[in-house]
């Protein structure tokens, strides 16, 4: 599932430059996660690179775009062709 940047965000800027998709860029007021592009760095790293630099509490799953294994695999694969998919065994998706 894509994950989203609550109202928590101090606008710090630490997630954006974090993210291997580039799923991040700056809003209004607070960071915003496009989910369209997050694979919650599935294929990439065993955990999620933006939760993991964030200062506060504020990237959680986004309910309305739950997706598996196997739906964030063929979305890595059409945003990287020829990329191949690492940590998977270890990889664990974020709890809301």
């Amino acid at each position: 599932m894509a994950l989203l940047i609550n109202e928590e965000c101090i606008a710090c800027g630490a997630c954006e430059g974090e993210c291997p998709n580039e799923a991040i860029t700056s809003g209004d007021d607070i960071f915003i996660i496009d989910p369209d592009k997050c694979t919650e760095c599935y294929g990439f790293y065993a955990s999620q690179q933006c939760v993991d630099v964030c200062p506060v509490t504020c990237i959680v799953p986004d309910p309305a775009h739950q997706e598996s294994k196997e739906q964030l695999a063929a979305k890595f694969s059409t945003d990287h062709p020829g990329s191949p998919l690492e940590n998977t065994e270890t990889w664990t998706a974020l709890k809301g």
